[in-house]
């Protein structure tokens, strides 16, 4: 996938030869712009700025006007309806903090059950088998896009699947798929399984997958 600049250098050689903007471009350039405010503006946001919010009672709407080379404007409006006549508004947020109940110590011993690997036999012949069962689903999800599987909205531990808020129980279960989007792999074999297959029939993907 391209990236931010690398689109935008592409626009503009386009636009000095004159030659229109392909509108895939333009969508790609929104997505990833998209993208970047949600990773790395949205938690400055939340960090920064919402504490200090903190000590207003009444609700309000702040619009920031970013042009480029240009101080940033901002301003404010009561009219919590304010974006319902502009056409273009996308809402940015991250996915909400999950609360996990913790085990109680003691109790019956968990047994370990072998460590398993997964085989996906892609429709066009080619496999996708790699170390380990999370890693298969890592590659499986990158091959059939991030966007597509995070549209189907699959919950695994009580938040998606594919995620972009780190989660404080399973952080380190959470493989980057990049740009800001992380994908649970904590689950066994069988589950991963069950969620390729549930990926696959969704977006009508005819694919075979064998637990080895």
């Amino acid at each position: 996938m391209a990236t931010l600049s690398e689109l935008y250098i592409t626009m503009e050689n386009l636009r000095k030869l004159n030659l229109p903007i392909d509108e895939r471009l333009k969508q790609e350039a929104a997505k990833l712009e998209e993208d970047l405010i949600r990773t790395e503006i949205l938690p400055t946001l939340t960090e920064k700025i919402e504490p200090a919010l903190s000590q207003v009672q009444r609700e309000l709407v702040l619009v920031v006007d970013y042009v480029p080379g240009e101080p940033l404007k901002v301003s404010l409006s009561r009219k919590r309806s304010l974006f319902d006549a502009l056409e273009d508004v996308v809402e940015i947020k991250p996915d909400p903090e999950v609360e996990h109940s913790e085990k109680k110590k003691g109790g019956k011993k968990v047994v370990t059950n072998p460590r398993t690997r997964l085989r996906i036999t892609m429709p066009d012949g080619s496999i996708i088998e790699e170390r380990t069962a999370w890693e298969s689903l890592h590659k499986f999800v990158l091959r059939v896009g991030v966007d597509k599987v995070r549209a189907i909205g699959i919950i695994a531990n009580k938040i998606p699947l594919v995620s972009n808020t780190l989660d404080k129980k399973y952080q380190t279960a959470q493989k980057p798929l990049g740009n800001g989007w992380l994908l649970m792999t904590c689950s066994d074999t069988a589950t991963k399984r069950k969620q390729i297959l549930t990926i696959a029939s969704t977006i009508g993907l005819k694919v075979t997958v064998e637990i080895i």
